[in-house]
């Protein structure tokens, strides 16, 4: 493309718009505070010292003021309209009628109204209108940058981030064991073999190909990045062997990432999830063990993930119906040409993961393959269960090292096994670098407020039928812009519970509980979309990197089907409230 062309093309325009936008935003608009409030269970010991419990952890309170007096509470921000005094503050309330006290944590969060969603619409847009992710989530990262008036990204944006703890482990975990095991099982053919086998004695066609993939999907149930980059390694070389098209897998593999991992909870999701969901007076939200309990009396109406799940398996079977029109022209291609990608396709994984290196005279093996797996399932699992966690560092770091161990055994030099760890970083690279400014991304759009924004256009007015639908919505575009589910969740499940509660008060529902399931469901699959469909999320990122899709051909193809499961759901949702109520 020359210059005039570039020059012309609507994402030049449109980003230099935004950018325009960013600074006005920065010097001429005001942020709007909104009271975030966390209530806590807190102790009191023989000495009459306030203690609560984090992570194992006993914690002294150091100052309780009463909520009246703290700075932070609504009032007090929109009588001021500046930035307050303090980050956050512990609050205590007491009930007049039963003198029972409720001990918060209270910090103002700010928002710049319609502004807020700047950053990640621009990055969504410029993806839609470039297919180029890498320049697109950069381009929202400026935009938002420029609002907050980070104006020198390399010390105020890029450094603390690629600093910090969590982006250590992601690129430990995404570029060096993950790409280090991809690479070596390339360079031992260990990947083949296995689809080679695979093939021999149960997949038969495209069809049995993609109910293999179904079924890793409900077998790597732990949710979140990890099951997605378990099922794609593992059903990628069977799928292409027997002809699957590239988008296919890909949308089966996210298609029962987050669905699976949100019904068959037996994960940290209730574990978080039931942290934000306190609502004070409401008894089956009062503990933790209630909360939990909750949680999973919900997910009958969990309509979304239940119908993705189904449709997914649908479409694995061949069964006309469910799936778009982008898949089933991907279906029809594959199957007259051959081709597992479009034409203009840009895969994020380098061809390195997928071409082979397999030294003369080295024989692979199916073990070479499963026995890795298998080990990297038993401790991510038993992790889990024994400590409450799953150490995915472990779990991979593990596997790899099993995986070099059985190489050299088996007679190939370590150089060989060298190459073959640098080719699988090389072919990841892309990938973790995407994945590393949608997070940018995402937490600029958590410092705009793009989230509390929406949430703060509901009133509590509302007729109780439409809540569930328009709690569906602004969760869905909450999640599609921030990228990540849990995310949403931290700000849209302390915001959305209290005021359904509020609902379910001020116009006398026959069966709260039933309505507070129905919206909380609402939220929670709401959170599901976005990490299926947003093109900054980690797991649509990893879905497309693991099966060799092109990113933004799997983000339109999952698109279309998860927007007719989402309106079906909405539907069910809207009258499910109208039978309870």
């Amino acid at each position: 493309m020359n210059k005039l062309a570039i020059a012309f093309s609507p994402a030049f325009w449109a980003f230099s718009i935004s950018v325009f936008a960013s600074l006005y935003v920065h010097f001429f608009v005001s942020p709007t505070w909104v009271e975030q409030r966390t209530t806590i269970q807190v102790f009191v010991d023989d000495q009459g010292q306030h203690f609560y419990l984090q992570e194992g952890q006993t914690l002294l309170i150091d100052e309780i003021v009463p909520y009246a007096e703290s700075p932070l509470r609504q009032d007090a921000l929109d009588e001021t309209r500046k930035s307050p005094p303090l980050e956050s503050q512990w609050v205590v309330e007491v009930n007049d009628i039963t003198g029972e006290q409720r001990f918060s944590i209270l910090q103002a969060s700010p928002h710049f109204r319609g502004w807020s969603l700047l950053p990640s619409l621009i990055a969504i847009c410029l993806c839609l209108l470039t297919r180029e992710p890498l320049t697109s989530l950069f381009a929202g990262m400026v935009v938002g940058a420029f609002m907050l008036g980070n104006f020198n990204l390399l010390d105020e944006v890029l450094i603390p981030v690629f600093a910090s703890t969590n982006s250590a482990g992601i690129l430990l975990l995404y570029l060096w064991l993950l790409g280090g095991l991809l690479g070596v099982w390339t360079r031992t053919g260990a990947a083949q073999q296995f689809a080679d086998h695979m093939a021999q004695k149960f997949v038969h066609g495209p069809r049995s190909a993609k109910f293999i993939a179904w079924l890793l999907g409900l077998v790597f149930f732990q949710g979140g990045s990890v099951s997605t980059v378990l099922a794609g390694v593992a059903i990628k070389p069977l799928a292409d062997k027997r002809r699957v098209s590239h988008e296919e897998t890909s949308y089966i593999v996210d298609a029962t990432g987050a669905p699976v991992a949100s019904l068959l909870a037996f994960n940290a999701w209730p574990l978080f999830v039931q942290s934000l969901i306190f609502v004070p007076g409401v008894a089956f939200l009062s503990s933790e063990s209630s909360r939990i309990s909750f949680y999973f009396s919900s997910l009958g109406f969990s309509f979304y993930s239940i119908i993705m799940i189904l449709g997914a398996l649908m479409l694995s079977l061949n069964i006309k119906g469910f799936p778009g029109r982008g898949l089933l022209q991907a279906r029809k291609r594959t199957s007259e040409t051959g081709e597992l990608d479009g034409p203009s396709a840009v895969p994020i994984s380098a061809p390195e993961l997928h071409d082979k290196h397999v030294p003369l005279g080295y024989s692979p093996s199916v073990v070479e393959f499963i026995a890795p797996l298998l080990l990297l399932i038993s401790i991510a699992i038993g992790s889990f269960i024994l400590l409450g966690s799953p150490q995915v560092n472990w779990a991979f770091g593990a596997a790899l090292l099993l995986a070099i161990v059985i190489a050299l055994l088996k007679g190939m030099s370590l150089r060989h096994v060298i190459d073959g760890i640098g080719n699988g970083l090389k072919g990841v690279i892309m990938a973790v670098t995407i994945m590393m400014l949608a997070i940018i991304l995402g937490g600029i759009s958590a410092e705009t407020g793009g989230g509390l924004y929406l949430i703060d256009l509901l009133g509590d007015r509302i007729p109780y039928y439409s809540l569930p639908a328009v709690l569906l919505i602004l969760t869905i575009v909450t999640s599609v812009s921030t990228g990540s589910s849990w995310g949403t969740y931290a700000i849209a499940f302390p915001l959305a519970m209290p005021l359904a509660w509020a609902i379910t008060e001020g116009q006398c529902i026959a069966n709260p509980e039933l309505y507070m399931s129905i919206c909380f469901a609402c939220v929670l699959n709401g959170g599901v979309f976005g990490d299926q469909c947003s093109p900054i999320s980690d797991t649509t990122i990893l879905s497309a990197t693991t099966t060799g899709c092109d990113l933004m051909d799997h983000v339109k193809t999952q698109f279309e089907p998860a927007a007719y499961t989402a309106g079906v759901s909405a539907i069910l949702w809207t009258i499910s409230a109208i039978v309870i109520a």
